[in-house]
């Protein structure tokens, strides 16, 4: 029988290892770290070791700038940016200087990762850097390509932007039942910034929680609830949830009282979303079909779409999406396609709502503004979060530097228009 290498292996060492090698996915690849962790962390048997591997490559990449400074600091040779060493390094002081470990342990569970390779150097730069008391800044340093798109986009907002994101966001849970949300803030201990909405600590474990069980509330950040609550009350009429996995907003839209049809291309993740009706006792009606080859049998009520998009504005949580950029050309010509389709599924007087998780204006104020052809319908303040304004067009633009004493809170983009 072949040895088992995680159970021969120092322990620690191979979630180290599976962190090296999401990193590398991430940065070589460009993968996304949610697609790459999966197979990765496969083989570990322990789930807080998964958790630990997930933890330390998030911080390496969310800290990323920061990080390569420090080592190049330390190095008579820039080490080039392929390096394994350079990782190795990138992650090893992440865990002393963003996760507080003990520096004898990240030695002791870094260094196999470089067997046969430049060791000696990685624990010289590593142990002069602490020996220094090198530090990083209050705020992650973004890469130069992203500041440089989101100086141009907000101006003056980026540095707030960078702060937001120096931390994992806290845990926000939508109520199935909004007239409870006084009873789920005492329970659970949160606070709440919306009716129907708890916000908890971060690093709660969701599953134990009182109310997961009897599918009281699921998991979803404010800001990508907000989208579902600009239609309303649904009182029995029917809306459609375009791109709706894994459920978010159907459920939001479900509970809202309307009969809702949730379609989606990816089968997977229909499962999910399935999975999480079931979990919440939720009725919709789910579809597995490509938006721009469907056609729906009679028109709707009102359409959400939340559109495909870079997700550049969950960086806080996926600071992955702060490294890889997907083809934006392909991204808003879709986003254009699913937009025009979704305007001539409303039956009159039905209204539209255009959502994109995106801090780029081509993906959300462009697509608003290029868009024709229905009546808008200007967001009020009265439906948005305390200290979160329309936009003077009537939409809703958030991004990771809003919200900072409440926790928070995700870059969203939202336009309503209505059907004369």
């Amino acid at each position: 029988m072949a040895p088992n290498r995680q159970t021969d292996e120092t322990p620690g060492v191979p979630a180290r290892r599976a962190a090296l090698r999401l990193l590398d996915a991430v940065l070589r690849r460009g993968d996304p770290l949610d697609q790459a962790a999966p197979p990765v962390l496969r083989a570990i048997e322990r789930g807080d070791d998964r958790a630990l591997a997930m933890a330390i490559v998030q911080e390496a990449l969310r800290w990323l700038p920061d990080l390569d400074a420090l080592i190049d600091s330390a190095t008579q040779t820039v080490l080039p940016d392929d390096a394994k060493a350079r990782a190795v390094l990138q992650l090893m002081l992440a865990q002393a200087l963003r996760l507080g470990l003990p520096p004898h342990a990240v030695i002791a569970t870094g260094l196999p990762l470089l067997m046969g390779g430049p060791r000696r150097l990685a624990h010289g730069v590593f142990s002069a850097l602490l020996k220094r008391g090198a530090a990083l800044p209050d705020a992650p340093t973004l890469p130069p390509a992203v500041a440089a798109r989101w100086d141009q986009a907000w101006p003056g907002r980026t540095a707030a932007i960078a702060a937001g994101i120096a931390t994992p966001p806290p845990l926000d849970l939508s109520l199935r039942d909004a007239g409870e949300t006084a009873r789920w803030v005492e329970e659970l201990g949160g606070q709440s910034l919306l009716p129907g909405h708890v916000r908890l600590p971060r690093g709660q474990a969701v599953e134990s929680l009182p109310g997961f069980a009897e599918g009281a509330w699921w998991v979803q950040d404010l800001a990508a609830s907000l989208p579902a609550r600009l239609l309303g009350a649904g009182e029995g009429r029917r809306v459609l949830d375009l791109c709706a996995a894994p459920g978010g907003k159907t459920m939001q839209l479900a509970a809202a009282g309307w009969t809702v049809t949730a379609l989606d291309k990816s089968a997977r993740r229909l499962e999910r979303l399935s999975a999480n009706l079931a979990r919440t006792s939720l009725a919709a009606t789910v579809v597995q079909a490509d938006a721009l080859k469907w056609q729906p049998d009679e028109p709707f009520d009102a359409v959400l779409l939340d559109a495909p998009c870079s997700a550049t504005g969950t960086c806080r949580r996926h600071p992955d999406v702060l490294h890889r950029l997907a083809a934006m050309d392909e991204l808003t010509q879709l986003q254009a396609q699913m937009l025009a389709r979704s305007a001539a599924w409303l039956r009159p007087g039905g209204t539209l709502v255009y959502a994109t998780c995106s801090l780029e204006p081509a993906e959300g104020e462009a697509q608003a503004a290029a868009f024709a052809g229905l009546d808008p319908a200007p967001i009020q303040e009265g439906e948005l979060p305390a200290g979160i304004a329309p936009t003077p067009q009537g939409w809703l633009r958030s991004d990771p530097g809003m919200l900072a004493q409440e926790g928070g809170i995700d870059g969203f983009f939202a336009a309503r228009w209505r059907q004369g």
